[in-house]
């Protein structure tokens, strides 16, 4: 199984898509690092000569940031947000939407299950 930047990529499927396996590498970077590695997209990932894996897997260690740094980096940025107090940390400390979505209704992946609330409804006069 073909290793690339400590991740093992699927060997049936195409390295096109193998390559998005790996955290932080999409579809325009996979088409990018295959571009400048020489290697076809339609390649199968088991079919890779060592010579591409050691091209594909220096392009990614040399100019992407991957796996383990990205996410480190990514929550360091919510920590940053957090810790200055900002409008978008205080979003991310209360577990709510950050970029602006509306929570009357919906917002249920970012809130959570429903919690019910007791007297919430009028009372009878």
């Amino acid at each position: 199984m073909p290793r690339i930047a400590g991740i093992d990529i699927p060997e049936k499927k195409k390295v096109r898509y193998a390559l998005r396996y790996i955290h932080g590498i999409g579809p325009r970077f996979a088409d990018d690092i295959l571009e400048q590695a020489g290697v076809n997209p339609d390649t199968r990932a088991a079919d890779l000569t060592e010579a591409e894996v050691v091209a594909i897997a220096g392009l990614v260690d040399d100019n992407y940031i991957v796996e383990g740094a990205l996410r480190r980096q990514v929550a360091q940025n919510i920590q940053r947000l957090r810790d200055i107090r900002s409008y978008r940390g205080d979003r991310h400390r209360r577990g709510l939407p950050v970029r602006g979505q509306r929570t009357k209704c919906n917002a249920r992946t970012r809130k959570g299950k429903k919690r019910t609330v007791a007297g919430k409804k009028g009372v009878k006069a």
